[in-house]
């Protein structure tokens, strides 16, 4: 199977079956898990992976442990589990950017650090559009404003993302892309050192998660002008879908989902199945995602693959007409 098939819907679903018989994992786990974070603390991918690690280690009966490894946006972490042991001890909370990063390698002309099939989807956590933000002292009202100044400023005007290609880059080069802008991009080691300099007026801009971005709103340090979602988001409702201020192709979802590394015995991946179906059914993991604005969206793997399949094509389509860009 060509590498890249991973994309279409019968690939993404022929993942759940690419795994080992259990054989001697039936004491699994048998040592503490761990659960790879492919970002610093404080983006959305940290938010999913600490109140389901947890559920799990109450579930489980075996610690987890969160370790972030941040860089390349996203790509170290990915890469560390797509290579691990297939043996159910480590574990990984991803975002989005999964099959954006090794399509940017090869638009880049650098090696692949990992294919999408050398993971297997588990659950999907969280799904949110991610919102445009800026700093609370920028000029800018409106996302006209920013275009505006963009337009007169060609270069200028400082964003960040999570690196080069990830989930926030994409999304923001979406945006500039369709709006005719271009603008100074910062990548930073993943969206919570971004943050960090966007409160501080370091970078004027940034696109996050709803949940990421809601208590620096609420605190007063940065305000939103729109939101990539095709429709307004609940704890933004004020806030403009950009499809409603007429850029039709600008639609992105800041998802999370937990992945192993493909080859994990059937009876593991079973046993995470059912462990996640409990976590996102408990009230006290749900109550920490609404009080922090990003909602729980669980998919069980079948058709969290199917959703990662089709996500995934469109995101490949998309960094495509991107192209190659300064940063990348």
């Amino acid at each position: 199977m060509d590498r890249r098939g991973f994309i279409t819907g019968a690939a993404g679903i022929s993942l759940l079956g690419a795994v080992a018989p259990a054989g001697a994992q039936d004491a699994w786990p048998s040592q503490a898990i761990r659960l790879v974070v492919p970002f610093p603390p404080g983006g959305q991918a940290d938010l999913a992976a600490r109140p389901v690690a947890q559920s799990l280690e109450k579930i489980l009966g075996r610690p987890v442990v969160v370790d972030n490894r941040g860089g390349a946006g996203g790509s170290i972490g990915n890469t560390a589990v797509a290579r691990a042991t297939p043996d159910g001890h480590t574990l990984l909370m991803t975002l989005s950017s999964l099959a954006v990063l090794p399509e940017a390698d090869r638009l880049m002309g650098r090696p692949v650090q990992y294919e999408v099939d050398q993971l297997v989807p588990i659950a999907r956590v969280l799904a949110d559009p991610t919102v445009l933000a800026v700093h609370a002292k920028a000029p800018w009202q409106s996302v006209a404003d920013l275009v505006a100044d963009a337009k007169a400023r060609p270069g200028i005007i400082p964003y960040g993302s999570s690196g080069p290609y990830g989930t926030l880059h994409v999304s923001m080069e979406m945006f500039a892309t369709n709006a005719g802008i271009r603008m100074n991009h910062i990548p930073y080691r993943g969206a919570g050192p971004a943050l960090t300099d966007l409160i501080t007026g370091n970078i004027m801009a940034l696109a996050s998660a709803p949940g990421v971005l809601k208590p620096q709103v609420e605190a007063g340090t940065v305000r939103v002008l729109a939101n990539f979602g095709a429709e307004r988001v609940a704890s933004f409702p004020d806030t403009p879908t950009f499809k409603q201020l007429g850029y039709n192709d600008v639609e992105f979802y800041i998802w999370a989902g937990l992945f192993g590394p493909a080859g994990l015995p059937a009876a593991i991946v079973t046993r995470l199945r059912e462990a996640m179906r409990t976590t996102m059914a408990d009230p006290a993991v749900r109550r920490v995602f609404d009080n922090a604005g990003s909602p729980p969206a669980y998919q069980d793997a079948p058709e969290f693959a199917r959703f990662v399949a089709a996500d995934s094509a469109r995101l490949i389509t998309a960094v495509r007409k991107i192209g190659r860009v300064e940063g990348g």
